[in-house]
């Protein structure tokens, strides 16, 4: 009698895992439909063109003034009494905080593993013209902000939507700033939430064997106890693991790329080579290699630095500084701190040490073990790999979970009310915990769903007001000001 409820208990439970598993496996069906055949392409024809645009535009002012960015950076204009909630570099920390993460480290993982090293080049290049969208998009939300009943500032793309585009496009204008705020919220779940928590709690299993769901719920509390405390509390951790962080995953990168300095060279060539023919990737993919090679690395790439994306300028908006611009130059460091310098690091050892190709080689943070196992190994500490990853990519992840809750708090509090933030930041919390146990492949392809929700828009936007950077611009290096200075 008790086997037989006990297979009946069994049989009810397998029931119910498969259809939990049927119906996720159908939603995820429908998002990478989506991805494949809509979301892909329109950030092909939009997101890059619209970089090359402003770069022109603006005669690649992201360059010529590449010094005085680092000297905004460094301090050198700060005034004292200036509205704001953050100096430039808590600003810049809160905002890299929120890029570097997974994409680092698994982003660029994927983008090699399905589109082969040639992705790397057209992640350059997102990040390239990358820079000059997060300089358009960062003046802007600093220039349309707004001051909260608690002297806090709110900013962003909804913002600049709203106030910046009512002469253009009247009532729709808000639309918009809604449709755009509304995407904000599901990307803040996925890009800066899910992407995360699933990447943690994996590495923690694969490499000590902690259950996914247990290192969720701690890994949940974690992210409460230090997004209940506001932007302030977050630009504090996030400006001391921001530089510790990138330090430790640096020097073990260049340790790597020293110990097999022979292969750098055909690594490089390797990269341009493959960008224009689409080398079959990791596994045996086979299929139309250069489209598949592009679009992988325009994916990776703008989940790496979220140029285009817009949710920097949620954070740049709360600067303490009076010039939109000031604010904008600084911005424009990201993608290439985050793409051009940590997203090629991992790039290069992962193609240097021959990960790629392994026969071993799978798809995500596996194959950037492997690369640093492979590397190490010539000096015999190829089994340190796996816990140098562990610790870099939980920095990296969990400080971009905290960042991202201010972005959807700030999304939130537009479409809600002030009174949602609360609100918001418990639902926030339980998708930490659903990304910690949800499949890999679901939730990579939610967040290159989400994430063109928010570009499309954003992207219009920044477009229709062309106009109001050119007049940004004109001002501030006409000003007196920073003739002398600089």
């Amino acid at each position: 009698m008790i086997d037989t409820q006990e297979q009946t208990t069994a049989g009810i439970e397998e029931t119910i895992s498969s259809a939990g598993s049927s119906f996720l496996d159908s939603i995820n069906n429908v998002i990478s439909m989506y991805n494949e055949y809509v979301g892909g392409y329109l950030l092909l024809f939009i997101l890059v063109p619209a970089g090359v645009y402003f770069a022109f535009k603006f005669r690649f002012l992201h360059v010529r003034k590449f010094w005085h960015s680092f000297a905004i950076l460094a301090g050198r204009y700060t005034k004292k009494g200036e509205s704001g909630d953050v100096n430039h570099f808590k600003a810049l920390t809160t905002a890299l905080s929120a890029t570097v993460g997974t994409g680092n480290i698994v982003g660029v993982a994927l983008a090699i593993y399905w589109g082969g090293p040639g992705a790397v080049f057209w992640m350059w290049v997102t990040g390239f013209f990358g820079m000059m969208l997060k300089m358009v998009e960062c003046t802007l939300g600093l220039k349309y902000r707004r001051f909260n009943p608690d002297g806090t500032v709110s900013g962003g793309p909804m913002y600049y939507m709203e106030y910046g585009l009512k002469d253009k496009l009247g009532k729709h204008a808000k639309t918009l700033a809604l449709i755009f705020a509304g995407a904000a919220v599901l990307c803040s779940m996925g890009t800066g939430n899910m992407a995360q928590s699933n990447s943690m709690t994996d590495i923690l299993n694969s490499t000590y064997s902690i259950p996914q769901w247990l290192s969720g719920l701690v890994i949940t509390g974690l992210v409460l106890l230090i997004i209940v405390g506001g932007l302030k509390r977050i630009a504090e951790v996030t400006s001391r693991l921001v530089p510790f962080m990138a330090v430790i995953y640096f020097i073990a990168a260049v340790v790597v790329v020293i110990l097999n300095i022979e292969n750098l060279g055909p690594a490089i060539n390797l990269i341009f080579t493959d960008a224009f023919t689409g080398t079959a990737a990791a596994g045996g993919f086979v299929g139309s290699a250069f489209i598949l090679t592009l679009t992988m690395g325009v994916r990776r790439g703008l989940f790496s630095n979220e140029a285009g994306q817009g949710s920097a300028a949620m954070a740049h908006a709360a600067a303490k500084t009076r010039y939109p611009m000031r604010e904008g130059l600084v911005a424009s460091l990201e993608p290439f701190i985050d793409t051009l310098f940590i997203c090629t690091l991992t790039a290069i050892v992962i193609i240097m040490t021959g990960a790629w190709s392994h026969d071993s080689a799978e798809a995500g943070v596996s194959l950037t073990v492997l690369a640093f196992e492979l590397g190490l190994d010539k000096i015999s500490l190829g089994f340190m790999a796996s816990h140098i990853i562990a610790v870099g990519l939980m920095l990296f992840a969990f400080s971009t979970i905290i960042s991202w809750s201010y972005y959807g708090s700030r999304a939130a509090q537009y479409l809600f009310g002030f009174k949602a933030i609360k609100k918001y930041y418990y639902v926030y919390a339980v998708f930490v915990f659903l990304g910690s146990i949800w499949g890999l492949e679901l939730v990579w392809n939610f967040v290159d769903m989400v994430i063109t929700f928010m570009t499309i828009p954003n992207l219009i936007a920044i477009l229709l007001l062309t106009p109001v950077i050119k007049r940004e611009i004109n001002d501030y290096f006409s000003m007196p000001d920073y003739n002398q200075r600089s």
